[in-house]
């Protein structure tokens, strides 16, 4: 087994190195033997504690595997998808990387379908929304390896600093606190509206709260709908009643430096317990339903192992896949990450935690929502709509409008 670890701004020249000096997708080692290389990022915040796990589960499987070497190498998060994309095109990419949903769909021609490579006993065990989330035209596109449930989140010092003894369950229970906490010089809600932030984690909860898809049934543009309208109407009419913190609408800073971490935000549905306990503290923090209009919807992530197409191992590849994502190989690496497990079997992880084992009571009921070649593309025009109609520059209908038209040509 051989690890290479790329951090800063290194990172770029490193991989070309190493690609430039790499055979295409592993394959057959000298002996016969079947090499799987497989690419990973640093989900796991403590580099050391990282690497050890990787380090530990590939020499245990390759115990089990004698005719299977596994090399791995660690990437930063920044600039992963120019990395992977010179790779797939110089046809170097490896066996074996980590990708989150949306990525799946954009690389959906370059994965090869695990539906015949993972086994029955694993798909079965899969949580359903799960298995939905890595799943595009009926092909499984990852072997899942963590969840994630951003439910709504709220600082139980601010509700007391404002004399709020009831928590938020619907957008009307929201409406009618948003002027109370106004006029503490506080914010109800934490909603961060720059570009670098994400819809998943900011507005398509929303828009799937009220009923609403990003895209309709025919694959076309969904969010321009009345679903959509209501949605960014209840975001305007909250930073009208200055319940939303203006700064976070323009601008990204550090979690440290902002108004949730500085105890003035009531809720936030965009952070997570393990990112809010360290400046709220533990007895602070409060875990809630997913707010509700239509229904209650959360976000969560998956983050799964995909075999490419690329790969002269794609067997061996799927069962180093298989092996790395199970039940009792998987639990360290989640407790460490504060991440969920992906399978209906799996017993409870944090059992033993007030907090994280609250929040894992809603990963049956999280989404990735729908899955599309254009999701990213498509962010990128409907980002910046949202933010003008939050900044009073035009009105939630016309920002729809004009997102939905900047997207209509993305859409294949």
């Amino acid at each position: 087994m051989r690890v290479s670890t790329f951090t800063g701004v290194a990172a770029g020249v490193a991989a070309l190195a190493l690609l430039a000096g790499c055979s295409a997708g592993g394959g057959q080692a000298a002996g016969g033997d079947k090499h799987v290389t497989l690419w990973l990022y640093p989900v796991v915040a403590d580099e050391a504690a990282n690497k050890s796990f990787w380090d530990d589960t590939i020499e245990a499987f390759e115990k089990e595997h004698e005719d299977i070497t596994v090399d791995y190498e660690i990437f930063p998060w920044a600039n992963r998808d120019e990395a992977l994309q010179t790779a797939i095109a110089a046809g170097k990419g490896p066996d074996l990387v980590y990708l989150i949903p949306d990525q799946l769909a954009a690389y959906q021609k370059s994965i090869a379908p695990l539906n015949d490579l993972l086994s029955a006993e694993r798909q079965k065990d899969l949580l359903p929304n799960v298995k939905e989330s890595v799943t595009i035209d009926g092909d499984i596109l990852g072997a899942p390896l963590l969840t994630s449930a951003m439910t709504l989140l709220c600082n139980a010092s601010v509700f007391e600093q404002a004399g709020v003894t009831e928590y938020p369950e619907t957008w009307d229970d929201m409406e009618k606190l948003a002027p109370v906490f106004a006029e503490k010089g506080m914010y109800l809600m934490n909603y961060p509206a720059s570009a670098e932030n994400t819809l998943n984690l900011t507005f398509y909860p929303l828009l799937w709260q009220a009923g609403g898809e990003v895209y309709d049934k025919d694959g076309q543009v969904g969010f321009d709908s009345a679903a959509g309208e209501k949605a960014l109407t209840f975001l305007t009419g909250l930073a009208e009643q200055k319940a939303l913190d203006p700064e976070a609408l323009t601008t990204t800073v550090p979690l440290e430096q902002t108004a949730v971490a500085q105890g003035k935000v009531a809720c936030t549905f965009n952070n997570s317990v393990t990112e809010l306990e360290p400046f709220w503290g533990a007895e602070n923090v409060k875990v809630l339903p997913p707010l509700k209009d239509e229904k209650p919807v959360a976000y969560g992530t998956v983050g799964s192992l995909s075999v490419l197409k690329g790969s002269k191992a794609p067997e061996a590849a799927a069962a180093f896949a298989e092996y790395a994502t199970g039940a009792e190989v998987i639990q360290p690496y989640l407790k460490m990450s504060g991440f969920f497990s992906a399978l209906s079997t799996t017993d409870p992880i944090y059992a033993d935690d007030p907090l994280l084992g609250e929040v894992e009571k809603y990963v049956p009921d999280t989404t990735v929502g729908q899955l599309a070649t254009s999701s990213r593309a498509l962010m990128g025009v409907l980002s910046p709509e949202i933010q003008a109609a939050l900044l009073g520059q035009k009105s939630p209908e016309d920002a729809l409008k004009a997102a939905a038209a900047a997207a209509a040509p993305l859409i294949k």
